[in-house]
């Protein structure tokens, strides 16, 4: 197993023998040959163990056979004790993922202050199956049956490609000696049952079935490379980034085979949940526009003509601009130059800038959120119009109206911010100064 050990990870450039690694060691017997299977490959490790406090005794008596198995390899042992009830009271998880939390945060601290190349755990074939029938219980997708990576961020699994039997024949023929945590036995938990009722029966009915099912899930993470190698094409040719938002017309998914499963990719990055992709098909079909959808901190909008994420409202201060003031800035992204100018100046008609009669206006100016209720005369008319009726002539989505601003003089509206100048308050032949808003970063507007 020593040499199928080095190979594995040379070939799969898992690990590096020049470099020093944490290894995390409980006491079991997968831990165990792991220590022992790095020291004779000749890698630089600490060991790490974490005391739960979980089981009492035991608990203290597994962190003191770890600190004695360090000193019997020779090298470093940090152990940190935990509360770990305290912090499943105070987070309101499970008991597991309390203690994955506190083991992982510990871990990544360690790594970085320590300055080692990663935490090597004792991962290996047969927790590999166990995890994919757990994301499979739970409801997953395809990267639910990838299984654990042998290299992901700060962790490395080199015994992934091992059954727990080559392991346990490794511990055997060596005579080395481990501890055993009694919970493991307990099938109350859905990981242990698996392991002790599911496998079983699998192995019973065909030895070769979890090294079969590990091949399968091989072909499916491959399936799934190809699959998001796609995904991210579609995006690039089909999302359109529109004023900071992200739009995706309707034309894009219609008849498109899998669009539940290109949506939800697509969202899930804002937060969105497979739950939801439903219900917001259903929505468009039915073509309820205006229909809205939330995750943590942002919005999908149904429109017209197609879907518009953005993020979430947040309401946002007055701005006030003074005579002495030369630019603001619009919801942290939006850059405006102010100019008061003595002389006539070229028609700008872009709606993006302002240019209006200084005379006539009352410092300082005020931009605040379009409120119900607020009319202002709109360039070229001759009546008042209700700002929300001209958004909505202008079909402005839903998401949009939100973050939409008015600057006022006083109580008087002089400008719809980016859609149109209030009438009364534009240059003409009569006027001497011109106080000139223009807008520094532009995207496209809908």
């Amino acid at each position: 197993m020593l040499e199928r050990f080095i190979n594995h990870v040379r070939k799969n450039k898992i690990l590096d023998v020049q470099l020093p690694y944490l290894v995390a060691v409980s006491g079991g017997v997968d831990s165990v040959v792991l220590a022992h299977l790095l020291t004779l490959a000749g890698f630089k490790i600490s060991i790490v163990h974490c005391n739960f406090q979980l089981r009492g005794a035991a608990s203290d008596a597994d962190e003191l056979f770890v600190i004695e198995l360090g000193i019997q390899l020779g090298v470093p042992v940090h152990t940190k004790t935990f509360d770990t009830h305290a912090y499943m009271d105070k987070h309101g998880v499970s008991l597991q993922m309390g203690a994955r939390d506190l083991r992982y945060n510990w871990f990544e601290e360690l790594n970085s202050c320590m300055g080692t190349d990663g935490v090597i755990v004792a991962h290996h074939a047969d927790d590999q199956i166990e995890t994919v029938m757990l994301n499979l219980l739970r409801g997953t997708g395809i990267e639910g049956v990838y299984g654990m990576s042998s290299k992901r961020d700060f962790i490395r699994r080199p015994l992934l490609p091992f059954s727990r039997k080559e392991i346990k024949t490794f511990l055997e023929r060596n005579n080395l000696h481990w501890t055993e945590d009694q919970s493991n036995a307990k099938t109350i938990y859905k990981r242990n049952f698996i392991r002790h009722k599911f496998l079983p029966l699998l192995l019973e009915f065909d030895p070769k079935g979890p090294e079969l099912i590990q091949y399968s899930f091989d072909r499916l993470k491959d399936t799934g490379k190809a699959f998001f190698y796609l995904f991210d094409r579609w995006v690039d040719e089909n999302v359109v980034l529109n004023d900071g938002f992200e739009v995706l017309s309707f034309s894009s998914i219609a008849g498109l085979p899998g669009k539940s499963s290109l949506l939800f990719y697509w969202l899930r990055r804002k937060g969105f949940v497979y739950a939801q992709i439903e219900d917001i098909l259903y929505a468009v079909e039915r073509q309820e526009s205006g229909r809205q959808f939330l995750s943590e901190g942002w919005l999908l909008n149904i429109d017209r003509e197609g879907l518009i994420l953005g993020k979430q409202y947040e309401e946002r201060k007055l701005i006030k601009i003074d005579l002495t003031d030369e630019g603001f800035v619009l919801d942290n992204k939006y850059s405006y130059n102010c100019t008061r100018l003595d002389h006539s100046v070229a028609l700008d008609r872009s709606a993006q800038n302002a240019l209006l009669d200084f005379d006539l206006l009352n410092f300082p100016l005020i931009i605040r959120n379009w409120e119900k209720g607020d009319k202002f005369m709109p360039l070229g008319m001759r009546n008042f119009k209700k700002v929300s009726d001209f958004l909505i002539d202008r079909k402005v989505p839903l998401i949009k109206k939100n973050e939409v601003k008015v600057m006022c003089s006083g109580d008087s509206i002089v400008w719809l911010v980016g859609f149109r100048i209030d009438d009364r308050f534009k240059i003409s032949n009569r006027t001497k100064k011109v106080f000139y808003v223009k807008k520094l970063n532009h995207d496209k507007s809908f």
